[in-house]
């Protein structure tokens, strides 16, 4: 280190300083894998990889599987780390406690805090983010942003006023920029549930409600949508498909899709979403309409064996695909976002 940036190193106030090849806000990232592979490549770009510190939303209509899916991540965190706590900031109270066991997180790793309107959680979270350090294990879960109103929404209701609240997304911003700088110093993943609502243009798209606070502060938004599951024989309703849209990501191709399979009686399918991946990356084919066969990863050959689509949702088919590394590499070449960018030299001339 030069005797320049050693003397600017200690001269000021901060004292996390340090070089940026040194600092540990880059270097040193938690990842939390879940035991999805489908849900880590939405979330990272590779299957090895998985939810990490910053603002992640997850945002969609009614009954998207929007607050399941953040229980899975806090399921993962909490399975990471022995020690972890979640702060569970909720204001639908659609998540009991007898909902939480069910999905296999302990109730007593879990402080559950009501809110009631924006401005409670704004100041409740900055006290509680203050006084967490960089070596705690914490995990912010929200249900939701979404539907809470701001403390003079609440206060005009009080008062009998029905004028617009034109204060909502300020304070929904100001909260974010509070928040987003503690999440990224100390280590600390918050997943907030939200919701979308379609624009009025002609080819109307979905965005996320509160303004744009929360699209500046987060690391990822994943938009999720369904669709439903039916036998093709009876049309019976089985359960759902689900789809995450990156609208936004630091690390995974922004509108990426990644879709995901739920059932009514036997819950998320672990290994949907991953079929035509591994036929894109050459590891399986589809020699005749409704079958699939995999290729043998030392000849190169076709495996004589022959699977229909749901004989191959099991750990045996995917075995020794998952431990390819030749798939995940297809996979993070594929979604992940380059991690060195370019810069290219420009002559004077060409400038002018």
């Amino acid at each position: 280190m030069s005797n320049l940036l050693e003397k600017l190193k200690k001269s000021g106030s901060i004292k996390d300083t340090l070089l940026l090849s040194e600092s540990k806000f880059f270097n040193i990232k938690d990842t939390i894998p879940t035991n999805i592979p489908i849900i880590n490549i939405a979330l990272s770009g590779s299957m090895k990889g998985g939810l990490s510190s910053g603002l992640t939303f997850i945002a969609g209509e009614s009954k998207n599987f929007k607050s399941l899916l953040g229980l899975m991540l806090v399921k993962a965190y909490l399975n990471k780390y022995e020690d972890a706590i979640c702060l569970f900031y909720d204001s639908e109270f659609g998540i009991t406690p007898e909902y939480i066991q069910t999905n296999g997180i302990d109730t007593n790793r879990v402080l559950h805090i009501p809110i009631e309107h924006l401005e409670q959680l704004k100041f409740d979270i900055s006290k509680r983010l203050e006084s967490i350090d960089r070596d705690d294990r914490v995990i912010i879960f929200v249900d939701s942003v979404g539907n809470l109103a701001s403390k003079k929404e609440v206060e005009d209701a009080l008062d009998g006023k029905s004028v617009a609240d034109m204060s909502r997304a300020k304070v929904m911003k100001s909260l974010w920029r509070i928040v987003t700088p503690h999440l990224t110093i100390k280590d600390i993943p918050c997943v907030a549930i939200n919701h979308t609502y379609q624009t009025m243009e002609m080819y109307s798209k979905p965005i996320m409600s509160g303004g744009t606070g929360g699209m500046y502060s987060s690391n990822k938004v994943l938009f999720i949508s369904k669709a439903q599951d039916k036998d093709k024989t009876s049309k019976e309703l089985l359960g759902y498909d689900f789809t995450i849209n990156i609208e936004k990501s630091r690390l995974v191709k922004e509108k990426s899709k990644f879709t995901f399979n739920v059932k009514f009686d036997g819950g998320i399918n672990k290994w949907s979403g991953l079929l035509y991946l591994a036929i894109d990356a050459g590891l399986v084919v589809k020699p005749s309409q409704g079958w699939y066969s995999k290729v043998n990863q030392e000849t190169g050959e076709i495996e004589d064996k022959k699977y229909r689509e749901k004989e191959t949702n099991n750990r045996e088919f995917w075995k020794d695909i998952i431990s390819n590394e030749k798939f995940n590499i297809f996979i993070e070449e594929k979604y992940q976002l380059s991690k060195k960018t370019k810069i290219l030299d420009v002559e004077k001339d060409e400038i002018e």
